[in-house]
């Protein structure tokens, strides 16, 4: 199956495969059979129900106005069948199940009920990678007691709940459908002392009940199960959760289970015996946990996260026993291991806080971690009432190997002048083992980093109940195992692949579908004529070919802000910076803008090749140039009408600093590939400092002439040359850093240069000047093998400073090519390597018939050594040799005066620290 909407309009989201991507729509196109969809009069044009073949076995109606809707939206044929009403035992087959099977997607009708309440009871299977969705606030699904419902999916294939604008890609949001309600017969502290228990759950219609004495009562199995955008206030007070457990008894299995961006609670819990296992509750507008009337479940591994770009979001948890009585029994006491709670900065009617237990609530938490930014409200509070206050002394409220990380100076609240218990005194000194932190080593994705003080101190809580797993971290999850990944939606699954609506994307970008679940993320497509910045926040992905300006008109500045990442999900993705136009991607140490992949952003799983690159363009001059008229080269690897060269060799094309490109490279032919970076024409005007390509395809960065000067370039596990130039290239650069793979995979030259193949001596000429360069080469062999220098073609080369070793095995150090062009320049100094340093097993390549290259580079005049080998002049990236001292550049202002040869002097000096990839 194709899909169609993970970026509009781009061309190669039609290439991505639903059934191949966890989480996303599971549709088996073998099992549907189009000939059974009829139309209906007009399908629906409110989008109900059309009739059902005779011999047709499912539940409910096909409808052709959603099977075309939807189908149209994911680019095939899809069955839409829509449920409604009372699913009884009448219609089971002839298993005794009801299902919904996972070749076909599925709309609730109104409200959707299995079962009477504890009558004409009906077991509810849903398949593994079954989506049912939603068209409004007016479409839920209840399990009434005595019903079940078997929803497991499995972490390649999870079960989604969402609504209709989620499967269409139309704009989504919290409150576009209902949500999940389960009622059964557990006991609540609402229940009558005598009689049937029948409680009203709120947000449903009359009849929907629950209650009852049977505290492990079974209403089935949710497992792998991602609930999205629902929840709906039906009046004040009276919503639907992301999911209701109404008097769920302990016989119910709740594992891997995930509510996302809920208009109301992301779970809410009255009374019930239920447990909960690996629980995700994200951007959740009201509380994310909830719990009241006498809930006593136990639950495991809940992660919390509110709305990363601070939107609506109240408590992490609001617990209560019961308002107008807070002592009834039973009490709600629940008991909670490995807890994590991170807030945000909302500021509304209600604020993003941590934890608050109030109305008489007991509870009994061990290994929780609350934390949050500085504008987050209190992150434990504790009702001032007299029973709450009481359970803080008594042990019914019990907080042990905890922390308290909240930025906001108010990890605690309390009311001392009514007389309330100090609550950071109690945490602190009447708890077991609890600590208020500052720094925990939390990752942005919230699993602790390898030094975090959250790895250990946790308790073992299985001493508690056996239903606990025993751990010792605290928080809900370690640095070696997170449960989330692969079905989470946000963590690589539950994904249905189409637009979701964000705030946030600047003025001529587009809304697309989170890329990991949680971050804003928009698309860029087309040309942009006008000055566009991409906000910090954002993610931004690429569609298509993306230029910035036209050639030399319509010109405009792509702003992008320190942190952003852009990214492209095939090789027909990629950017390009026209002629008289610029980009200002200026990143930080600690925030560096990052150009990379889709499968890198998504899953980790970056490699060479997965989209295109970045291709800036100027008007300095190129050999290629015709000695009269305009200059208007195409570069390789991209469209027609994507020119360079000029006269102007102080063309700005602005500013690339602490800049990423990751995972790039693409070939449209042989001999027309995408680099990591492609400099056509650029000019001297243009400031390029703390630039890094990671695992390109093709070539880390190649120059077509012009005269643009780097400084701190890292070059890493490129596959083919880590630097390329031609066609009359003549910047500078200083710190230059180039490791190929340490798995001696796939790699070329270190540099490969040259003037021009036709015309060698052509005019300009390319000759740079490069000082401080490392190049640590591997022993790959292939079709082309790892090397260090290769300079050809007639073009000059000024090097100094330089360092190029590698391990036993790689391919010759520095090669001339035997042209006459080239071996003249060796002679007259349009090639000179001075102050340098060549450890390598074949040090030296060179023709008979041409200059020796040893007796050439070992002249005394030149100031260079030879050592054995890579242990010699290198420990890891660092320059440990002192056999050569450094040229000193005094006189030219580009050049730093250095104490050191090499790319990189020690570890008290590394310009690579903190902003790059891939140099552990």
């Amino acid at each position: 199956m194709e899909l169609k909407h993970v970026f509009q309009a781009s061309a190669i989201a039609a290439a991505l495969v639903l059934a191949g991507c966890g989480g996303d729509i599971n549709i088996n196109e073998g099992d549907i059979d189009n000939s059974v969809t009829n139309n209906y009069g007009d399908g629906g044009s409110d989008g109900g129900n059309g009739g059902s073949n005779p011999d047709d076995t499912l539940p409910g109606e096909t409808s052709s106005f959603l099977s075309g809707q939807v189908s149209t939206a994911l680019g095939t044929d899809v069955e839409v069948r829509v449920i409604s009403g009372r699913l009884t035992a009448d219609d089971a087959d002839a298993s005794g199940n009801v299902t919904l099977t996972n070749d076909v997607i599925w709309a609730l009708e109104g409200p959707v009920f299995v079962g009477n309440d504890n009558a004409d009871s009906a077991n509810l299977v849903i398949e593994e990678g079954a989506v049912v969705f939603g068209r409004s606030g007016d479409d839920y699904l209840v399990v009434s007691r005595g019903s079940t419902i078997e929803a497991e999916g499995t972490v390649e294939n999870p079960i989604i709940f969402t609504s209709l604008a989620d499967v269409v890609g139309d704009e989504v949001g919290a409150g576009q459908w209902g949500g999940l309600v389960l009622l059964g017969n557990a006991p609540s502290n609402k229940c009558p002392l005598t009689g049937d228990c029948a409680l009203q759950v709120e947000g449903v219609q009359e009849g929907a009940v629950f209650g009852g004495t049977d505290e492990s009562d079974n209403s089935g199995v949710l497992k792998y199960v991602v609930v999205k955008y629902a929840g709906f206030e039906i009046a004040p007070d009276n919503e639907l959760n992301g999911i209701t457990f109404g008097g769920v008894g302990s016989g119910t299995t709740v594992d891997y289970l995930q509510v996302h961006a809920n208009a109301d609670d992301g779970v809410e819990f009255f009374g019930g015996n239920v447990n909960v296992k690996h629980l995700v509750l994200t951007s959740n507008q009201d509380d994310s946990i909830d719990w009241d009337n006498g809930f006593k479940g136990k639950m495991q591994y809940v992660f919390v996260q509110q709305d990363r770009t601070d939107g609506d979001a109240n408590r992490g948890i609001e617990a209560d026993n019961d308002g107008s009585t807070p002592d009834i029994e039973p009490q709600s006491n629940p008991m909670i291991s490995n807890l994590t709670i991170i807030g945000n900065n909302f500021k509304g009617e209600d604020e993003s806080e941590g934890v608050y237990l109030r109305e008489g609530t007991g509870a009994q938490i061990f290994n929780m971690l609350v934390t949050g930014p500085s504008e987050m409200g209190e992150c434990l509070e504790v009702e001032g009432s007299t029973e709450s206050q009481a359970n803080l002394s008594d042990g019914t409220i019990l907080i042990r190997n905890s922390v308290l990380a909240c930025t906001n100076g108010e990890n605690f609240k309390w009311n001392e002048s009514a007389g309330d218990v100090d609550l950071e005194n109690w945490f602190t000194a009447v708890m077991a083992e609890n600590q208020v932190l500052e720094s925990i080593g939390l990752n942005s994705d919230g699993t602790p980093t390898a030094e975090s003080p959250l790895l250990t101190g946790g308790y073992d809580a299985s001493q508690a109940d056996g239903f606990f797993e025993a751990t010792s971290f605290i928080g809900a999850l370690d640095n070696a195992n997170d449960w989330r990944q692969g079905w989470a939606f946000g963590f690589g699954g539950g994904q249905v692949g189409v637009v979701v609506a964000s705030s946030g994307c600047p003025a001529g970008t587009t809304n697309i579908a989170s890329v990991d679940g949680v971050t804003t993320t928009c698309e860029v497509s087309g040309r942009i004529t006008a000055d566009l910045t991409l906000t910090a926040g954002n993610m931004y992905a690429l569609s298509g070919a993306v230029f910035v300006g036209n050639d030399n008109a319509d010109s405009a500045t792509l702003t992008i802000q320190p942190g952003v990442t852009v990214y492209g999900a095939s090789g027909n993705d990629y950017l390009v910076v026209s002629r008289g136009s610029e980009i200002d991607a200026q990143g930080t140490v600690d925030a560096p803008v990052t150009f990379t992949s889709q499968d890198d952003v998504v899953s980790d799983a970056g490699a060479a090749g997965q989209w295109g690159g970045l291709v800036i363009l100027g008007n300095a001059p190129s050999n290629k140039c015709p000695t009269t008229g305009d200059c208007a080269l195409q570069v390789e690897g991209v469209q027609e009408g994507a020119v360079f060269g000029g006269t102007d060799t102080a063309d700005s094309s602005g500013t690339l600093r602490y800049v990423r490109v990751m995972h790039g490279g693409f070939e449209i032919a042989p001999d027309n590939e995408l680099n990591g970076i492609t400099f056509g024409g650029v000019g001297s005007g243009t400031t390029v400092e703390y630039l890094q390509v990671h695992k390109n395809a093709d070539d880390g960065v190649e120059f077509f002439g012009g005269n643009v000067d780097v400084k701190y370039l890292v070059l890493t596990d490129i596959q083919d040359d880590s630097i390329d130039w031609d066609n009359g290239f003549q910047g500078r650069m200083q710190n230059v850093l180039v490791r190929q793979a340490q798995d001696n995979s796939d790699a070329n030259r270190g540099i490969e240069a040259d003037n021009d193949g036709s015309t060698p001596d052509i005019e300009p000429q390319s000759n740079p000047i490069i000082s401080n360069l490392t190049i640590i080469g591997n022993n790959f062999k292939g079709e082309d093998e790892a090397e260090g220098i290769y300079l050809r073609e007639g073009t000059g080369a000024q090097l100094s400073n330089v360092i190029v070793t590698g391990v036993d095995g790689m391919g010759e150090c520095f090669e001339v090519e035997n042209s006459a062009e080239s071996q003249a320049n060796l002679g007259d100094d349009t090639i000179t390597f001075t102050n340098s340093v060549i450890a390598c097993s074949e040090a030296f390549k060179y023709d008979a018939a041409g200059v020796n290259l040893e007796t050439w580079f070992t002249d005394a005049a030149r100031a260079n050594a030879v050592a054995a080998g890579q242990a010699d002049v290198v420990d890891g990236i660092f320059t440990i040799t002192d056999a050569v001292t450094p040229k000193d550049w005094t006189g030219d202002t580009f050049f730093d005066v250095v104490d050191y040869v090499g790319a990189v002097k020690d570890s008290d000096n590394n310009w690579t620290s903190g902003w790059t990839v891939g140099l552990e």
